[in-house]
C-alpha cells in the first residue's frame, strides 16, 4: 500500500479492533463507527483501483490530500472518544459524580465529530466518483493488463558479486604487498559504484583472509562518534567488558592501540567523508612492522590522497556493458542467463544504466516482479533513460524511481526506516514489532503478522534497499541497516507525506512552540537531541501524535519530576519507544495511554502496577530493569492483543483465572502470545501454558532447580509439553550454587523445538544424550557453565538435524565425536574452553561443516583445528571444488 492507502487501511483495521476489543467503551457510538467503516471501505476500494495508474494526476493528488485530512479527523475523533470513556471508567464513584455533567457533554461532542467525519467521507466518495473517477476509468482499464503481479523476490547470494574480479585482485595486492609499516589503502568512487561491496569482497579474499589474523569492518559515515567506531573495532576481535564499555574516547583510543600493538591487523573503515575524520581516528592504529593495513572507502579523492600519503588509491570505474548485463541477469534471474526474447531490452537497459551498479540493481528490482513479461521489459527500457546519470542529483532520481516502483505494501515499511539514527544496527525483532504496531503489516489469512513482516524485510533486502548487518545461527536476519543516502530520502519523503517528523537541534525551538502545524504531526522521532531538552520544557505541542520514538546513542536518566512528561503530553500514543531513557520510577500516567500497542522503556522498578491492566490494546511490552526480579501485578490476561512480553529480569507472571471462572471471551485471551522472555520458573504453571498454546519463544530465568522439582507425579517443566508451537527455549540458571542433576526425558520437551540455550545449568555431559534425541533441534547454545565434567563422549545417532553448536566456558578436557553424531553440522563455536586438549579430528569428515570459531581456547585446540582446515582444503581439491570452510582463531598467535 502507498502511504495514503496505508492511512485508510490502518484506520479501518484500527476501527475493527475498536469494535472487537473496546466495545464496552464505544457502545453509544457503535453505529456511527460501523457506518464510518462502510464509507471508508468504499473509499479504500476507489483508491486501490485507480491510484496506482495515475500517480501524477492533479485530480488524484487533490484527492489524496482530502483523504489524509478526513482520515486523520476520523482517527482523532474515535481515539479521543475511547480515551475519554476510559478515563471516566477508571474514576472513583465520587469523581464520576463530579463529572456527571461535563463527561456526557464531551462524549456527545465527540460522537457528533465521528458522525460528521462519516458524512465527509461519503461526500468524497460520491463527488469524486461522479466528477473524476469516470474520466480515469478508461485509462485504468486500458492499462489493466500491464499491472505487475507480486511474486517472490529473488535471493541473490553474496558470491554473485559481478564486475569486481580485477578490482579485488588489485586491492588485495595493495593490502598484502608494500612495506612492513602501517599503510592506508583507499577505494574511491561515487555513490552506487559498489565501494562497500568491493571492500567486503576483498576482506573475504582467501589471500587477505590468510594474511591478517585480526580483521574489523566498521561503518564511519558522515555523522559518527569516535567512541562508537573504536568499540565496533574492538567487538570484531575481542569481548567488551563493563570496564571497557565505560571508557571515554581517549581511554578507548589508547586501549584499542594496545590491543592492536604487535599484531597483524586489517581494519576497514567504510564511507569516510572528510580528511579530518581520518585524522581524528588514526592515532588508534599502531605501526608495528607487521604489515598492518587500514582500508578506507570514500566518495572523495581528497580524503584518499590525505589518508594514503602517496600510496596509489583504487578508483572504481563504471561497469563495462557486458558486466552490467551480467549483474542485471544475476539480480533478476539469480542466474547468468537471460531469455533470448528479452536480450534486446536487456542490452538497452544495461546501456542506459551507464555502468552504474546502483542503477542496474535498482532497475533489476523493478523488473523482477515481471521478469518474464516482454511488455514490462520494454516499458522499463523506455523509461529508465530519464532517471539514470552520473551525478548526485540524478542518483536521487534513481532512488525516486526505485521508490515509485516499489510494491505498495513495501513503501511505508521502507519509509519507516528513516526513524532510526544513522549507522544504527537495527534489531530485526524490534523493527518487525514496530511495523506491526504502526499498522504497516496487513493480515494475510492465517499467517503470523511477524512472518509477513519478515517477508517484507527480505523483499527490501533482495531489492538492495536494506543491508544485512548480522545473521542469526539459523541464517535469519538479526540486524539490518540502510545507506545514509537512502535514509535521507526516507526522511524527506516522510516529511512531505507527514508520515513522521524528526526533532533536530536546529528545529527544537519550533517543536517547543505553539505553531498550528504541530497539531497535525502523527509520529515524532528524536535521535540527536537530548530528550530531556524536549520533554522538560513547558508541555510541548502534539495533541495528535501517535508515535514517539528515540534511538539515541547515550542513555538518559529521567528524574521523578519528568517521568510523566511524555504520557501527559501525548495522550493518544500508540507507540512509545524510549528504551534509551531510564525512568527513576514507574510513570503513573503511562497507564492512562489506553491506545498503546507498543511500549519499550528502561527503569529500576521491580513491580509493574495493577493499573496497567486497563491497556487492552497492548501488543508488545518491553521492560528493561536494573532489578534482578520483576513482578507483574498488572493482569496481562486482560490484554487480548498482547503478542510479545520482553523483560531482562526473572519475571513473575500473574496467575490466570481458573478455567471455570472465565467467560468465553476471557478464555481466548493469551492465544495471541508468541513471546515470553524472560519469566521465572515459578510462573511456569499449567494455567499459564494452557492460555499460551501459540507461544513460539520462551525464556526462563531464575533458580531452575524449582523448574525440575517433582511435585506429585510431574514437574513444572512437564507443562512445557503443552506448547506445540514452541520453537525457541532459553533456560538461564541464576543460582550457580544449585546445579541441575539431570534433564527429564526428551519426550518432555516441546515437539517443535528448533533452538535451545542453556546457561549456568552445570549439567553432566552424559545428559547431552537427552538433547541429542530432540528430533527438530537445529541450534544448540551451551553458554558458560551449561555443562560440567572432563569427558564428553557423544552417542551415535544423536543430533541428526543440528546445524549450529556453541560451547561456552567449561572444564571439558576430552571431547570424543564423529561424523555420525553431527551429520548436518554447519557451524561450531568454542569460547573460553581453555581446558579442552584437542579438536575432535573426525569432525573433518562432516561434509556440511563450513565454519569453526575458536575464542580463547587452548593453543593445542587451535593447532588441531588448523589441521582440520588443511583436511577440508584437500577434500575440496580432490572434488575440484573451492573450499568454503572458514576457521577463526583468537588470539591469532594460538
Amino acid at each position: 500500500m502507498s502511504v495514503p492507502d496505508a492511512a485508510v487501511t490502518f484506520l479501518l483495521d484500527n476501527l475493527h479492533q475498536v469494535l472487537s476489543y473496546n466495545y464496552h467503551l464505544i457502545a453509544d457510538v457503535r453505529d456511527n463507527i460501523l457506518i464510518l467503516c462502510q464509507e471508508l471501505e468504499t473509499l479504500k476500494a476507489l483508491m486501490r483501483d485507480y491510484s496506482r495508474y495515475n500517480h501524477d494526476s492533479d485530480f488524484l493528488k487533490e484527492l489524496v490530500k482530502e483523504i489524509k485530512t478526513v482520515v486523520n479527523q476520523a482517527e482523532d475523533a474515535v481515539d479521543t472518544y475511547i480515551v475519554q470513556a476510559s478515563v471516566q471508567r477508571a474514576r472513583s464513584w465520587i469523581s464520576k459524580t463530579f463529572h456527571i455533567i461535563d463527561y456526557p457533554t464531551k462524549l456527545r461532542e465527540v460522537g457528533k465529530q465521528i458522525e460528521e467525519v462519516g458524512k465527509k467521507v461519503r461526500e468524497i466518495n460520491q463527488e469524486k466518483a461522479r466528477n473524476g473517477f469516470e474520466a480515469l476509468q478508461y485509462q485504468a482499464m486500458a492499462n489493466l493488463n500491464r499491472i505487475p503481479k507480486p511474486k517472490e523476490a529473488p535471493k541473490v547470494e553474496e558470491e554473485h558479486v559481478v564486475g569486481f574480479e580485477e578490482a579485488t585482485e588489485k586491492v588485495s595486492k595493495l593490502l598484502t604487498g608494500g612495506s612492513q609499516h602501517l599503510e592506508v589503502i583507499s577505494i574511491v568512487g561515487m555513490l552506487g559504484l559498489g565501494k562497500t561491496t568491493l571492500a567486503k569482497k576483498v576482506v573475504k579474499d582467501p589471500i587477505v583472509d590468510y594474511e591478517f589474523m585480526i580483521k574489523a569492518f566498521v561503518y564511519v559515515s558522515k555523522e559518527y562518534e569516535k567512541r562508537e567506531v573504536f568499540l565496533s573495532i574492538l567487538r570484531s576481535f575481542t569481548q567488551i567488558n563493563d570496564e571497557v564499555n565505560k571508557m571515554v574516547e581517549d581511554q578507548l583510543e589508547e586501549y584499542l592501540r594496545k590491543q592492536l600493538e604487535g599484531k597483524q591487523y586489517l581494519v576497514v573503515m567504510d564511507d569516510v567523508w572528510e580528511k579530518e575524520d581520518w585524522d581524528r581516528l588514526k592515532k588508534a592504529f599502531p605501526s608495528n612492522n607487521k604489515r598492518c593495513r587500514v582500508l578506507i572507502t570514500t566518495r572523495y579523492e581528497r580524503v584518499a590522497e590525505h589518508a594514503s600519503r602517496g600510496i596509489p588509491f583504487h578508483k572504481l570505474d563504471f561497469l563495462p556493458l557486458e558486466k552490467s548485463r551480467e549483474l542485471l541477469r544475476w539480480k533478476v534471474f539469480d542466474d547468468d542467463k537471460c531469455p533470448k526474447e528479452l536480450q534486446e531490452y536487456e542490452i538497452e537497459i544495461a546501456n542506459k544504466c551507464d555502468g552504474l551498479p546502483l542503477a542496474v540493481v535498482v532497475i533489476a528490482g523493478i523488473l523482477w516482479n515481471n521478469k518474464e513479461r516482454i511488455d514490462w521489459w520494454k516499458h522499463v527500457a523506455d523509461s529508465v533513460k530519464d532517471y539514470i546519470a552520473r551525478d548526485q542529483e540524478q542518483t536521487t532520481k534513481v532512488i525516486e524511481l526505485m521508490y515509485k516502483h516499489l510494491p505498495n505494501h513495501l513503501k511505508p515499511c521502507f519509509i519507516y526506516l528513516g526513524v532510526f539514527r544513522e549507522d544504527f544496527e537495527i534489531p530485526v525483532w524490534k523493527l518487525l514489532r514496530l511495523w506491526i504496531a504502526e499498522g504497516l503489516i496487513l493480515q494475510e489469512g492465517d499467517i503470523n503478522l511477524e512472518d509477513i513482516a519478515e517477508q517484507h524485510l527480505e523483499e527490501l533486502v533482495a531489492r538492495n534497499l536494506v543491508m544485512v548487518g548480522q545473521r542469526r545461527s539459523n541464517d535469519r536476519i538479526k540486524t539490518c541497516r540502510i545507506h545514509d543516502t537512502l535514509r535521507e530520502f526516507c526522511k524527506n519523503e516522510a516529511t512531505e507525506e507527514n508520515f513522521f517528523q524528526e526533532i533536530k537541534k536546529d528545529k527544537l525551538a519550533f517543536f517547543l512552540s505553539e505553531h498550528p502545524a504541530l497539531d497535525q504531526y502523527r509520529r515524532l522521532c528524536i535521535n540527536h537531541v537530548n530528550v530531556l531538552d524536549y520533554i522538560s520544557r513547558p508541555t510541548p505541542s502534539g495533541k495528535c501524535v501517535r508515535s514517539f520514538l528515540t534511538f539515541a546513542k547515550e542513555e538518559t536518566t529521567v528524574e521523578p519530576k519528568h517521568v510523566s512528561a511524555i504520557p501527559k503530553t501525548f495522550k493518544l500514543l500508540r507507540v512509545l519507544e524510549v528504551q534509551s531513557l531510564t525512568f527513576t520510577r514507574f510513570p503513573p500516567d503511562l497507564c492512562h495511554l489506553v491506545l498503546l500497542k507498543y511500549v519499550a522503556f528502561s527503569s529500576n522498578i521491580s513491580v509493574l502496577p495493577p493499573a496497567m491492566s486497563t491497556m487492552c490494546n497492548m501488543q508488545t511490552l518491553i521492560v528493561n530493569t536494573t532489578s534482578r526480579t520483576l513482578e507483574i501485578k498488572a493482569d496481562i490476561w486482560k490484554m487480548p492483543q498482547l503478542r510479545h512480553l520482553h523483560t531482562n529480569a526473572s519475571t513473575l507472571l500473574p496467575c490466570p483465572d481458573n478455567k471455570n471462572q472465565r467467560s468465553k471471551e476471557e478464555a481466548l485471551i493469551g492465544e495471541n502470545l508468541l513471546t515470553l522472555h524472560t519469566v521465572s520458573p515459578e510462573s511456569c504453571k499449567e494455567e499459564v501454558f494452557e492460555r499460551t498454546t501459540r507461544l513460539k519463544k520462551l525464556g526462563i530465568r531464575g533458580k531452575l532447580a524449582k523448574l525440575f522439582e517433582i511435585n506429585g507425579e510431574s514437574s513444572l517443566f512437564g507443562y512445557l509439553r503443552k506448547l506445540d508451537s514452541l520453537e525457541n527455549l532459553k533456560l538461564l540458571n541464576e543460582d550457580i550454587s544449585s546445579r541441575l542433576f539431570g534433564l527429564p526425558s526428551h519426550k518432555s520437551f516441546p515437539r517443535e523445538l528448533t533452538k535451545l540455550t542453556l546457561l549456568n545449568t552445570l549439567l553432566d555431559w552424559s545428559e547431552m544424550s537427552t538433547l541429542g534425541k530432540l528430533e527438530n533441534l537445529e541450534v544448540l547454545k551451551l553458554k558458560d557453565n551449561a555443562f560440567k565434567g572432563r569427558l564428553w563422549q557423544t552417542e551415535k545417532g544423536g543430533f541428526l538435524r543440528l546445524k549450529f553448536l556453541h560451547i561456552g566456558r567449561t572444564d571439558l578436557v576430552v571431547w570424543e565425536a564423529s561424523v555420525d553424531q553431527f551429520p548436518k553440522l554447519k557451524s561450531l563455536v568454542l569460547r573460553n574452553c581453555d581446558k579442552l586438549r584437542a579438536f575432535p579430528h573426525d569432525l573433518a569428515d562432516i561434509p556440511s561443516l563450513q565454519m569453526v570459531v575458536l575464542h580463547c581456547t587452548n593453543p593445542s585446540v587451535a593447532s588441531s583445528a588448523r589441521k582440520l582446515q588443511v583436511l577440508k582444503l584437500e577434500q575440496a581439491q580432490r572434488g575440484n571444488k573451492t573450499s568454503g570452510f572458514k576457521l577463526s582463531v583468537y588470539p591469532p598467535e594460538h
